[in-house]
């Protein structure tokens, strides 16, 4: 995922998604909860984490350390600029 367009495709679009769902009342509260739960903390740390590895910045391995605070800061630059 070296393409900063599709990165913020990648991560914008489920967001817009659930976000829809809820406004239409597809889904309830909890549901809705639970899902930007997951999207926060698996989705985004998978995602942030595979393109740190396609950039070659991070082993694959190191992927889920994207989960720990502050990681996203430390790699702003490489994730949401180049």
């Amino acid at each position: 995922m070296r393409n900063l367009l599709v990165y913020y495709i990648a991560i914008l679009l489920p967001l817009g998604i659930v976000l829809f769902l809820y406004s239409k009342a597809y889904i309830g509260f909890t549901l809705f909860l639970i899902l930007i739960i997951a999207y926060l903390l698996i989705y985004r740390t998978w995602v942030d984490g595979s393109r740190l590895v396609a950039k070659g910045i991070i082993s694959k391995q190191d992927r889920w350390r994207m989960m720990l605070p502050g990681m996203h800061m430390k790699h702003f630059t490489e994730l949401y600029l180049k």
